[in-house]
């Protein structure tokens, strides 16, 4: 999520807990088992509820991915079934960041000591946030192109292509906050829809969309091949790699099943293409250069 600072992101983070169902006792037993070893305990009240971990970004290495002499879970197992959020993301050690890319693809760390060598779970989702600038806001007359860019190259390429999401998080519109008027969407029924937008995909395919493979979303058939030529041509416009291609496939179709159909158009696929507000950025940065 990318703003100014006091557009909610961080509140954001904290209430997508609210929208995810509880661990199964598999689930909760694999998280339990990684505190366990990591010297923790988990109140009962709390075993099925999933883990939200939010580490400063003054965190090193090892306390991120696990490690020392006597190897142990770090913040990326202890969120296992849980949210990894990251705030201020840009100010983590780019080096720090880039160990994040296997355990995201693979959902496990392995750490090597002359002793033993260990493989702890990390299937987690990551949540980060961010300024767009060094200045907080984009239309910052203190930040130029050049300065925003070496600002937001301190995340590498391959990390942000692990991102499924790249979301703009705006200042609201003047009169929002005494607008009395709107009745907004409460956590229960988005969690409702979630919840059944889950029960679709593991009904389906066995398992959530997000882990399909490619090859998987090639058999399904669900796209028209005219469709994937509009998405094949926009990713050639951005840049975007054969990752993303797949990616932004598994998001369109998320978005129909929160829809509740079985279809997916266009209209999906422009919408997981506008959640790539940081490819956006940076390409519109570059052509102003």
């Amino acid at each position: 999520m990318m703003g100014p600072p006091g557009t909610g992101k961080t509140m954001l983070a904290n209430r997508i807990m609210t929208l995810l169902p509880d661990l199964n006792y598999e689930e909760a037993l694999e998280v339990a088992t990684l505190y366990s070893v990591a010297g923790q305990s988990i109140p009962a009240e709390q075993f099925f509820q999933r883990k939200f971990r939010n580490p400063h970004h003054t965190s090193s290495a090892i306390s991120l991915i696990g490690g020392g002499s006597v190897p142990q879970p770090g913040e990326i197992s202890l969120a296992h079934r849980g949210v990894l959020f990251l705030d201020e993301i840009a100010e983590f050690p780019r080096k720090v960041l880039d160990c994040l890319r296997e355990p995201l693809e693979t959902g496990e760390v392995v750490i090597s000591r002359a002793a033993a060598k260990l493989t702890f779970s990390s299937r987690f989702q990551l949540i980060a946030a961010m300024n767009p600038s060094p200045c907080g806001d984009i239309n910052n007359p203190r930040s130029n192109p050049d300065q925003i860019l070496r600002y937001l190259s301190k995340l590498s390429g391959p990390f942000l292509d692990r991102f499924d999401l790249t979301l703009d998080v705006p200042k609201l519109p003047l009169g929002t906050l005494n607008n009395t008027n709107e009745t907004p969407e409460t956590s229960s029924s988005i969690a409702k829809r979630v919840q059944q937008a889950r029960n679709t995909q593991i009904t389906r395919s066995g398992m959530l969309n997000s882990e399909l493979t490619g090859a998987q979303l090639k058999k399904m058939n669900w796209f028209q091949s005219t469709d994937l030529i509009f998405l094949e041509d926009t990713l050639n416009k951005l840049g975007l790699s054969v990752r993303s291609y797949h990616k932004i496939q598994r998001v369109a179709r998320t978005i129909a099943d929160l829809k509740g159909t079985n279809n997916i158009d266009r209209s999906h696929i422009a919408q997981a293409l506008s959640y790539r507000a940081m490819d956006k950025l940076l390409n519109n940065l570059k052509a102003y250069r």
